[in-house]
């Protein structure tokens, strides 16, 4: 019922679902680029349009109060940043201990332009040796979907070029907002 109802909101708004793949049992799925709050219902839609049961990270200010309780029911796993822990640590133990799993992450982790990505999602996959499969917002086309797949070398430059050359045409609601797909600096 849900994959009929996403799919008919998502028309009525003018928005198309594309999907090139045969999915895994096991996967993360990358959500780029993340510009505008409207991202976030927009992902939720198209994901749900596929017939996929997902999780997702979220910071932790979202899950406070009867929202919470609302985020956590749809599969939100909530991350206080400012405190140091082990995210690959914990998700690649659920990858583990699950027949099926799909972990969301929007990399740029911020509706603000940001200059690197975060490398967490990564890291998960490569721990969990699950692939990497790229979901993307086109505004420019108004379409959403899933198009690439793969598995991480551990040459994480290398594959982070396989990830700008598949987002290069994706466009984001606020061009000026949207981060650069590269790792950060290591401090010398």
């Amino acid at each position: 019922m849900l994959t009929i109802l996403s799919k008919l909101v998502l028309k009525m708004f003018g928005w198309s679902v594309e999907n090139t793949l045969t999915f895994e049992n096991k996967y993360i799925l990358v959500g780029a680029p993340h510009t505008s709050n409207w991202d976030f219902l927009l992902a939720i839609l198209a994901i749900l349009s596929l017939g996929i049961r997902f999780l997702w990270i979220g910071k932790h200010t979202l899950f406070q109060g009867v929202g919470g309780l609302f985020f956590k029911s749809i599969g939100g796993i909530p991350v206080d940043r400012s405190v140091r822990s082990s995210l690959v640590d914990y998700t690649t133990e659920l990858f583990n201990t699950r027949e099926n799993m799909v972990l969301c992450i929007a990399p740029e982790g911020s509706r603000s332009r940001t200059s690197y990505w975060r490398t967490g999602f990564y890291y998960i996959a490569l721990a969990a040796d699950v692939p990497v499969v790229l979901g993307y917002i086109d505004y420019r086309t108004k379409k959403l979907g899933i198009g690439h797949s793969f598995h991480p070398t551990g040459n994480i430059v290398a594959d982070m070029e396989i990830i700008k050359e598949f987002y290069s045409d994706k466009i984001g609601k606020y061009t000026d907002k949207q981060g650069e797909i590269r790792i950060r600096d290591k401090k010398k």
